[in-house]
């Protein structure tokens, strides 16, 4: 399953709940069906992911808010608020060719030009112009690395491997 957002709290009181979309561009979540929702509750007993296809689904103030059919009003709204939305990984489509996931980026080892390793790619930071690798756990003693996800500093990416090559100076 792959996370592509969130519900929020709830949206009136005949059972609409805020949605916040994780996808780029944010519409691209309602591309990606059938949508499951992740409940933890401990005073249910359920958890894990549980088919739960919107009924309706609309823009709202550069968010979403959706109907789901078994939630009928405000209360039932407000138990599956923080609920994680997700889809198949097979509902994705492929990337393409030089193209990735941040989810196949994250837990990648990162080695430089010399061999030297620099970490594990802890998380990715959206910059707009475009996406940094945050690196953690390197030979510096753990200090954060960041790094560029661009041709001039990644010179390649072997997924299979679980590894990126960069071509990067650590400060010394």
């Amino acid at each position: 399953m792959v996370t592509v957002g969130q519900v929020g709290g709830a949206y009136g009181v005949r059972g609409w709940v805020r949605i916040a979309s994780f996808t780029d561009p944010p519409s691209n979540l309602l591309d990606y069906q059938p949508w499951h929702l992740r409940l933890e509750r401990a005073d249910s007993g359920q958890s894990g992911w549980q088919l739960c296809p919107a009924e309706a689904v609309r823009p709202h103030r550069g968010g979403f808010v959706a109907r789901f059919p078994q939630v009928v009003d405000r209360d039932a709204a407000l138990r599956i608020s923080g609920a994680e939305i997700a889809v198949p990984q097979t509902c994705l489509p492929a990337p393409g060719e030089g193209e990735f996931y941040w989810r196949e980026l994250i837990g990648l080892r990162v080695v430089d030009q010399n061999g030297m390793d620099l970490g594990v790619v802890e998380r990715l930071l959206p910059t707009g112009v475009h996406d940094v690798l945050a690196i953690q756990g390197g030979g510096d003693g753990g200090a954060e690395v960041l790094i560029p996800f661009v041709g001039a500093h990644v010179s390649e990416v072997r997924i299979q491997d679980g590894v990126i090559h960069v071509d990067w100076e650590a400060p010394e």
